[in-house]
């Protein structure tokens, strides 16, 4: 018995998407206090108690995003997701699968090398963290973010929909 197509995503993926998304942008957004822990310990300086603290949130919200980020892929497996949009050319549906993937790497990528950057002193994934990955990021999201307003303006599909009102 084939089972029927999934129109929408449930209001747990929904809010799971929305949540790790404003999560990623507080931590793109605002670095200050690891960059300003991570240049203290280069330098060999302590740091004092409220700069560890400043970077503790970025790491907090980066575990965070983590943690968020295994719950959506567990409820992707077990939920499933509407099919993909086929009103779009064959070459946006694969590159709309490959950001997905993308994305869905980096959002483990980023906390994962985070963690071993800030808790276990590996430098190099510090600076992958810091340097290499986010910039893949920032550019994951623009593409991300111009395929949803395509879908909306250009396609007139209901792709940007799914992921918001349901």
């Amino acid at each position: 018995m084939q089972q029927p197509s999934i129109m929408t995503y449930s209001v747990s993926q929904r809010f799971l998407h929305w949540a790790v998304a404003l999560l990623i942008f507080f931590n793109l957004l605002f670095p200050d206090g690891m960059n300003i822990w991570h240049r203290l310990i280069r330098r060999g300086e302590v740091p004092t108690p409220e700069q560890i603290s400043s970077a503790n949130i970025h790491a907090y919200v980066g575990i965070a995003i983590l943690v968020l980020a295994i719950l959506r892929l567990c409820l992707r497996f077990i939920q499933g997701v509407p099919s993909e949009v086929s009103e779009e050319p064959a070459i946006f549906r694969l590159a709309a699968k490959l950001a997905h993937g993308g994305l869905y790497i980096l959002i483990f990528a980023m906390p994962l090398s985070g963690i071993a950057a800030y808790y276990f002193g590996i430098h190099s994934a510090g600076s992958l963290h810091a340097d290499i990955l986010k910039i893949i990021l920032w550019a994951l999201i623009a593409a991300h973010v111009a395929g949803a307003l395509g879908h909306q303006f250009y396609w007139k599909s209901n792709a940007l929909r799914r992921m918001t009102l349901g």
